[in-house]
């Protein structure tokens, strides 16, 4: 069974509640939340009945650990598993339970996936003491849980001082696995077994489960973190004052990639050179890439949101540590001929057809579609280096794509405001009416680099540049007219 494709959130619906921010977490780093010792000692509203609320983005398939609660005694966790289904190792006090398993897959990193554990021992049917939804629907357990009847979960607070870690698989012994991708609006409720209802609805008009601001109580030892202070994201806002220890967390992993507003990222459900072997190592929110297969050259990845109108902006910085080349442009979305032969054999001259224009780092040429080389090529050869910021304003409503390096001139003295005449830019090769995607290419396995989309970056940026709506952190301004590529700007101009 796949993923709730239907329901699942990509921040393109309007809402009357606004999420700013959400917290990057990459297991690469370590990267996790703990509760402090004020927490882990707090005396609980009740230790059988509590609610988990939470949004999640993957960047990363496989296992992923959400959410633990533990002590030297036990511990219970929710977590992706292998298959990418939703895993519980919880139950009671007395370790009742068969670890219960979803028996939905969820692989979608284009969305958010809204997650509520609701959990009540008290409860005289026993199917009703652990239930788990996404979007907003009840999902069925494949493994079923086995929790006696006013049996202490392990997974709210339980006798003894209890520690709840978020972005690892455990709370209170050194972790040994992690998170990768994105955490936004974390609520525990202790003390309440919530509906979904509580912290989101549908919508209207188009079907898809949205965030709604939670009014309730969070009981004695619950909380909330919005992620909104960037010096202290593990601040909890719930009034009980439990902010959570950040574990190899720093400023710069705050986001502005949220439920209600979802940036494109590479995407990793095109990362495979053929069943078994991932051709990218995808880390820090799915944005920084770094090559994988030493035998094969140039096979594209591309972005998470495709286009067909409107006008976008995109940054792509070459690792500051590597020197290798890299290939950055757009290809056609519906022909996806980008995703296997066409730019196979760059920059050797010979072409392969396709439906793809991107930029070569090394000389500053075009290459791919209806010529290997476009007739020109940008600032003089070999001169890319090191910490180079290729920028590309790709113009979908006239039809041309333009590019610079870092804040200077765009190449071949292009002008991304010049409209129909397209001064400088390098024609869109395709059908006005098929859709677009970012495209991303690196020679092998030495080569990295690391995108920006306006949502998270790996990047160094003192100054964050927004587009004209306000969104994205970007190095270098926008130029004028053209936007992030969020789903807010995707719903008014793609």
């Amino acid at each position: 069974m796949e993923t709730l494709q239907r329901t699942a959130n990509r921040g393109s619906v309007p809402t009357g509640y606004e999420i700013d921010n959400s917290l990057k977490l990459e297991a690469d780093n370590s990267e996790r939340l703990k509760s402090n010792s004020y927490h882990a000692s707090s005396t609980p509203t009740s230790s059988k009945i509590g609610t988990f609320s939470f949004w999640v983005k993957r960047t990363e398939l496989g296992a992923n650990y959400m959410v633990v609660s533990g002590n030297s005694a036990r511990y219970s966790r929710m977590y992706f598993n292998s298959d990418d289904k939703i895993q519980l190792y919880s139950g009671d006090s007395s370790w009742n339970s068969v670890q219960p398993i979803t028996s939905t897959v969820y692989r979608d990193t284009a969305a958010w996936y809204h997650i509520v554990l609701r959990l009540d021992s008290t409860d005289s049917t026993a199917s009703n003491r652990l239930r788990l939804y996404v979007n907003g629907e009840e999902q069925a357990w494949g493994t079923s849980p086995n929790i006696t009847q006013d049996g202490v979960f392990t997974l709210c607070e339980f006798g003894g001082p209890t520690w709840h870690s978020w972005g690892s698989n455990l709370s209170y012994f050194t972790p040994s696995a992690y998170f990768s991708g994105y955490l936004a609006e974390v609520h525990y409720v202790d003390g309440q077994a919530l509906a979904p209802t509580e912290f989101g609805e549908t919508d209207s008009d188009s079907g898809i489960w949205k965030p709604k601001e939670y009014g309730g109580t969070y009981g004695n030892s619950g909380y909330y973190m919005d992620f909104e202070d960037a010096s202290n994201l593990g601040d909890d806002e719930s009034g009980n004052g439990f902010d959570f220890d950040e574990n190899n967390i720093t400023s710069i992993d705050q986001s502005v990639d949220t439920p209600t507003n979802n940036f494109a990222i590479p995407n990793v459900l095109w990362n495979n050179y053929n069943t078994a072997t991932r051709r990218y190592t995808a880390v820090e929110g799915g944005t920084r890439l770094a090559g994988n297969q030493s035998n094969v050259l140039w096979r594209g990845i591309p972005a998470t949101i495709p286009v067909s109108s409107g006008k976008w902006y995109v940054e792509v910085e070459q690792d500051s540590t590597n020197s290798t080349n890299f290939l950055f442009g757009y290809g056609s979305a519906d022909e996806q001929a980008w995703d296997w032969r066409e730019l196979t054999a760059i920059p050797s001259g010979a072409n392969n057809g396709g439906g793809a224009k991107c930029l070569y780092s090394y000389n500053h040429g075009v290459y791919g579609y209806d010529s290997a080389v476009d007739p020109w090529q940008y600032g003089g050869g070999n001169s890319r280096t090191q910490g180079d910021v290729l920028c590309l304003a790709l113009d979908l409503d006239n039809g041309y794509g333009y590019w610079r390096k870092d804040d200077g001139a765009w190449f071949q003295s292009g002008d991304p405001s010049s409209g129909s005449s397209g001064t400088g830019g390098i024609t869109v090769p395709w059908n006005s009416t098929q859709s677009t995607v970012i495209v991303h290419h690196t020679a092998r396995d030495s080569g990295v680099f690391n995108t920006n989309y306006g949502g998270f970056t790996k990047m160094t940026i003192s100054s964050p540049n927004t587009d004209a709506n306000g969104y994205g952190r970007f190095k270098y301004a926008v130029p004028s007219g053209y936007y992030a590529l969020c789903t807010k700007n995707v719903a008014e101009y793609g």
